[in-house]
């Protein structure tokens, strides 16, 4: 899902979530939380509050989700995460019982049902962001065919991660082709800044680092179809859905509702997102998806065999690279019931609207 403009696992993860997983999930079946609703969402406290960024912000504020859950004596928690270990604090969460949703991206989802900790995608991400190859500004590189046996930083298990090996599969080249060096964006960044790498594969902190003229893109996502972009969605515990259906459609409606006013809202959407550290410019530039338009990137549309063609790459991709040991069913992620409600019931509640204007 654009959580934000650019939604920043580390490896690390692995081994936590090879650890007495079914235990886990058994015990957090067996714990009540219909009084609670907790959600894990990425924020920022460099603005002197603490602020969620993108789609999570706008539920926080709703007043038409937070008028139901306090007429049903629901409280919802937040569960703030950092940029830096979205999917290792997510997954940690989901492991030990901590939250019910989270935001969160393709792969350290995977992982986690991989381990037995069954989620499922409640409402998807629209078109995602964009990915890009950025190598040194004085760089004679080209392309990712340059760079074979070259030092390329990368932050392994992250959800770009899918998107790098789905552009060097496109040239016929692996990872071992490749110095991968396992970096986090911060790092990466400055690895690159310092010439220590070759190139940094990452989102859109690469027009940043274009602007401040420390590198040049000479790939991105940004003229290819959905499939090519980084896939974040709002992912939910399956047996809290099972258990608490009317829950997870009140928060399923509230992500919809948040989606429609940001796909009609671009320009103060993205000067809302200034406040994480970004630049307008460069918030508006991640937009420019050639293949689509601002709308469309916003759709909340449920796409069953989209989604089932892309997690069943995501998941052939963690076998392959050893990320996981047991498949996961792409099937077993998708349950579309809960967004299709809530599209209906916003077009419901607009046709009401104009019929009462």
């Amino acid at each position: 899902m654009r959580i934000l403009p650019s939604l920043f696992l580390s490896f690390s993860l692995l081994g936590l979530v090879a650890c007495d997983t079914k235990q886990n999930e058994q015990a957090s079946e067996s714990k009540p939380s219909q009084q609670q609703l907790r959600i894990a969402v990425v924020a920022n406290g460099t603005s002197g509050s603490l602020d969620f960024i993108g789609v999570p912000q706008l539920i926080s504020q709703d007043p038409i989700f937070l008028k139901a859950l306090k007429q049903q004596h629901i409280e919802l928690k937040w569960e703030p995460v950092t940029t830096a270990a979205v999917a290792t604090l997510v997954n940690e969460s989901f492991l030990n019982n901590k939250i019910d949703f989270a935001f969160y991206g393709n792969l350290p989802a995977v992982v986690l049902n991989a381990t037995g900790v069954k989620t499922q995608i409640v409402v998807p991400g629209g078109i995602g962001n964009n990915v890009y190859l950025i190598v040194p500004p004085d760089s004679q590189v080209k392309s990712i065919e340059d760079l074979k046996g070259k030092k390329i930083a990368l932050h392994r298990g992250r959800p770009w991660e899918i998107n790098f090996g789905q552009l060097i599969q496109s040239k016929g080249l692996h990872l071992k082709d490749f110095q991968i060096i396992n970096l986090n964006p911060q790092a990466g960044a400055a690895a690159l800044s310092a010439k220590s790498v070759d190139a940094f594969f990452t989102l859109s902190d690469a027009l940043t680092l274009q602007d401040r003229h420390l590198g040049k893109i000479i790939w991105s996502s940004q003229s290819l179809p959905a499939d090519w972009k980084m896939r974040a969605e709002l992912w939910g515990r399956k047996n809290y859905i099972e258990q608490h259906p009317e829950t997870t459609q009140l928060l399923a409606d509230a992500t919809v509702r948040a989606m429609n006013w940001i796909s009609q809202h671009q320009d103060e959407f993205q000067q809302s997102q200034t406040k994480f550290g970004q630049p307008l410019t460069v918030i508006q530039r991640e937009s420019q998806n050639s293949a689509s338009t601002w709308q469309q990137d916003w759709s909340p549309e449920y796409k069953v065999d989209f989604l089932k063609q892309h997690y069943s790459k995501v998941i052939d991709h963690a076998v392959k690279n050893q990320l996981i040991q047991t498949p996961v069913k792409a099937d077993e992620l998708l349950n579309p019931k809960f967004a299709e409600q809530a599209i209906q019931n916003l077009n419901a509640n607009d046709q009401q609207n104009k019929q009462g204007d």
